[in-house]
């Protein structure tokens, strides 16, 4: 016999499909703007880690981006201690408003329930998602869709550092594979600041929380059966030059919480310059410059 909250949950879903069929619902929709360019993007290489919330470290990452015009192009690569790889490369446009022209994002691997390969043309709409379902074939889904001018994908960093001065929220939007393509909303608000420390120096962080909105009866169905994804934290350092410091949330579909943090370089012990000067002496001729 089924318990009372399981036969009021199937009430509910019943009552919203009849909902649906009669009134045609589709939920909130939230305007697509796409944000401005107060910062440009410029040439980057830095080094990011991956980490269980308890704090071991799962993955270490490597983000390039590069410069062509207007045309940027960012990669970020995490490889995995268990042999995965996540590996995202996307191409947007900065004249006057950031634009997505194109991403692709490959995570394989025993980190991953569902190893996916996306890819999607921001000029044309069409989405492609290669991917293993459970009983491991390899399969394809692909659709053309509607992409809106706020199109968030691999972008969410570059989108909080050009925000406006003192704005409290935006949205944009977000291409999902469930495995099926699915255009999903973003909704973005400031939830506080902490503080973080760098030596001696305290500075203060603004700590953003994003939360999908799938919209339509799709959300309303995700919400009740307990499907929402979770929301995504992430910490900025705003000034003159705005910057990411860390976030925190799930990678794929039903994937667990991780946190993701720049790191500094670690020096092999006695490679500074007083070792490189202390050999050099005990040769022949000046140190190396």
């Amino acid at each position: 016999m089924r318990s009372t909250s399981s036969r009021l949950r199937t009430g509910m879903l019943a009552i919203v499909l009849a909902w649906a069929g009669l009134s045609g619902f589709q939920g909130a929709s939230l305007p697509a703007q796409s944000v401005a360019v107060r910062q440009m993007e410029g040439e980057v290489r830095g080094f990011l880690v991956l980490r269980t919330l308890d704090g071991d470290i799962i993955a270490d990452g490597d983000s390039t981006q590069v410069t062509h015009g207007r045309e940027v192009t960012n990669r970020l690569v995490f490889h995995f201690k268990d042999g995965s790889l996540q590996d995202e490369t996307v191409v947007f446009s900065q004249s006057g408003h950031f634009h997505l022209l194109a991403d692709h994002l490959v995570q394989k691997g025993p980190a991953f329930k569902h190893p996916m390969d996306v890819s999607i043309n921001g000029s044309t709409g069409l989405v492609t998602v290669g991917y293993r379902d459970d009983n491991g074939k390899d399969k394809t889904e692909t659709a053309r869709l509607a992409l809106p001018p706020d199109l968030a994908n691999g972008m969410v960093p570059i989108l909080l550092k050009n925000l406006a001065p003192g704005a409290q929220s935006a949205t944009a939007s977000m291409v999902v594979a469930t495995p099926k393509p699915l255009l999903v909303k973003l909704a973005i608000t400031t939830e506080g600041t902490d503080s973080f420390w760098t030596g001696g120096a305290s500075h203060e962080a603004t700590r953003y929380v994003i939360k999908v909105d799938i919209g339509g009866v799709r959300g309303v169905l995700a919400e009740l059966v307990g499907k929402q994804p979770p929301d995504t934290r992430v910490w900025m350092l705003g000034g003159s030059c705005p910057t990411f410091l860390k976030a925190e949330g799930p990678s794929s579909e039903g994937g667990p919480m991780w946190r993701t943090e720049l790191v500094s370089a670690v020096w092999q012990k006695g490679s500074g310059w007083r070792a490189s000067r202390s050999r050099a002496t005990r040769g022949s001729g000046p140190p190396p410059l």
